[in-house]
């Protein structure tokens, strides 16, 4: 999302930077020139709001685009479009400049919002909203959260370099991450999970074997205690023998090609692994239901965004997560 919106904070920079270059060269105030700079304004605005609304729908967040608002904010855009496009063409200098002044105005307030969120969002914290029943009890669908960024250090832009860390990564933190996908091609429970955020729970550490067998955690041979969140459903659950030695086990699992051989058998019986150095092992809470890192690998630690930190809606969950 800070991406997004740093890339609208730049079009409406543009569009401001442009639009005063223009006026001081007095091309802006040209009359076959004025109408249609005024005429781009609604066009940009509408695009940015579907670009930005197109976004959160791949994404999953409730209030993306539908087809119904994808039409309505077009046939607005356009219809603003024309009117600024008429009044642009019937206007005298000082309506020209009050229309030039509130078209300023507007930009120059989207990008430094657009700036300041995406520096917020990017740095030190993110808004994310619960999508799916996976985290059940800790987290809800639909609850809202915020994700403490700078817990696990300050990522520099456009690199996987961390500085100032002032929390370790530790088994049992809440994480949110980008799944650890190469490629929109790569099908993982179901479909592609290429660019969205994940929220699961840490229990496997870099070194640590893993392995999850008739509701029980084993990590490293010994029984874990993962009593107090996890949750699993009331089914039957038969072991196997496997068709595969433990390195082609692991190979599979590495290389997120397990659950095409195993399937839904991966949530009954799992492992054993051992978690690579510079990743960890996420699981839901929930974990008859949850696509986690049984089904699709280790998660990456540079994939690793921040620390699910604080539900702040609904009002009657709020508070730190634990």
């Amino acid at each position: 999302m800070e991406l997004t919106l740093f890339i609208t904070g730049i079009i409406a920079f543009v569009f401001a930077k442009t639009s005063k270059f223009l006026k001081k060269k007095n091309i802006l105030i040209k009359d076959n020139i004025f109408p249609l700079w005024n005429a781009s304004f609604a066009v940009i605005a509408g695009t940015l709001v579907i670009y930005i609304l197109n976004f959160m729908a791949k994404n999953g967040v409730e209030g993306g685009i539908s087809a119904k608002m994808f039409s309505l904010i077009v046939t607005v855009s356009i219809a603003a479009a024309i009117y600024n496009f008429t009044s642009a063409k019937k206007s005298k200098e000082k309506k020209k400049e009050k229309i030039f002044a509130f078209n300023l105005d507007w930009a120059e307030t989207v990008y430094f919002a657009a700036f300041f969120a995406a520096f917020v969002m990017f740095f030190f914290i993110q808004a994310f909203k619960i999508p799916s029943a996976s985290m059940h009890n800790t987290l809800l669908e639909g609850d809202n959260l915020f994700v403490n960024k700078i817990t696990y250090g300050i990522r520099l832009p456009f690199s996987d370099k961390r500085f100032f860390k002032f929390n370790d990564i530790k088994r049992g933190d809440v994480i949110v991450f980008r799944f650890p996908a190469d490629s929109k091609q790569q099908i993982n429970c179901g479909e592609s999970q290429y660019g969205r955020d994940f929220v699961k729970r840490v229990i496997g550490m870099p070194g640590d074997t893993v392995e999850i067998k008739n509701k029980q955690v084993f990590i490293n041979g010994k029984l874990a205690d993962t009593q107090p969140y996890e949750v699993y459903a009331d089914i039957e659950r038969t072991e196997r023998d496997l068709p595969f030695t433990k390195e082609e086990y692991q190979r599979l699992w590495e290389n997120r090609e397990l659950e095409h051989k195993l399937g839904i058998y991966l949530r009954e019986y799992f492992g054993p692994v051992v978690v690579p150095q510079g990743h960890y092992l996420g699981v839901g809470d929930n974990r008859d239901f949850s696509c986690d890192s049984r089904f699709w690998g280790p998660i990456p630690e540079q994939n690793i965004k921040g620390k699910a930190w604080f539900i702040h809606w609904p009002f009657k969950r709020m508070g730190f997560i634990k």
